[in-house]
This record gives C-alpha cells, sequence and structure tokens, in this order.
C-alpha cells in the first residue's frame, strides 16, 4: 500500500466550505478512482489554515498515472482548488512499519 500525502494551505475564513469540499471531492471523485483504498483529512492545530489529507493507494500508478491523468483529477481539483492560498505539497510513501495499538 502506498500513501499519498498532500499538504494545503487554504485563504483564511475558509475553513468550514473547504472541509465540505475536500470531504465531498474525496467522497463523489477519488474514491471512485482505481487502487483508492481509504482516507484521512487533518487540519493543523497551530495553523487552522493547513491541512494534511492522506490517501491510501494499492499501488504507487494508481494516483499518479490512474488518477492524475484522468478527467476525474480535473474533476477533483475543480472542487478544491478554490480554496488554496498556495499550490499543494504532494509526496508518496511506503509503510516501514507500524503499531498495532494505532487506531483511526
Amino acid at each position: 500500500m502506498i500513501l499519498e500525502i498532500a499538504d494545503f494551505a487554504i485563504h483564511p475564513g475558509q475553513n468550514a466550505a473547504f472541509e465540505e469540499a475536500i470531504q465531498r471531492g474525496v467522497r463523489t471523485v477519488i474514491a471512485h478512482a482505481k487502487g483508492f483504498e481509504g482516507f484521512k483529512v487533518n487540519r493543523c492545530i497551530e495553523n487552522p489554515q493547513r491541512y494534511v489529507l492522506q490517501i491510501f493507494w494499492t499501488t504507487l500508478e494508481d494516483h499518479t498515472v490512474g488518477f492524475r491523468e484522468s478527467s476525474a483529477f480535473t474533476e477533483w481539483r475543480a472542487i478544491v482548488g478554490p480554496f488554496f492560498a498556495s499550490a499543494p505539497v504532494v509526496q508518496h510513501f511506503d509503510l516501514v512499519d507500524k503499531s498495532d495499538a494505532l487506531k483511526g
């Protein structure tokens, strides 16, 4: 499994609308992509305009080719892109180790 981490900075005062948009975008667009296995969205406590989206993919190519090169990516960006104060930083990770007690 591959973990995609997207780090977003949004325009001030847009939190509620962005949170609705990101959840809608993931559930109605990304969740239907081949290889999608789940997601988490977290808001930064110290900087409430910063969010981290974690998406779990079966393979790297499911995200970088299957999703990013599809019309669904354009649809996703149309939903969340207007909120971005700057371009998101997106990186991919392999699992090295985890705690069995980790929940959520």
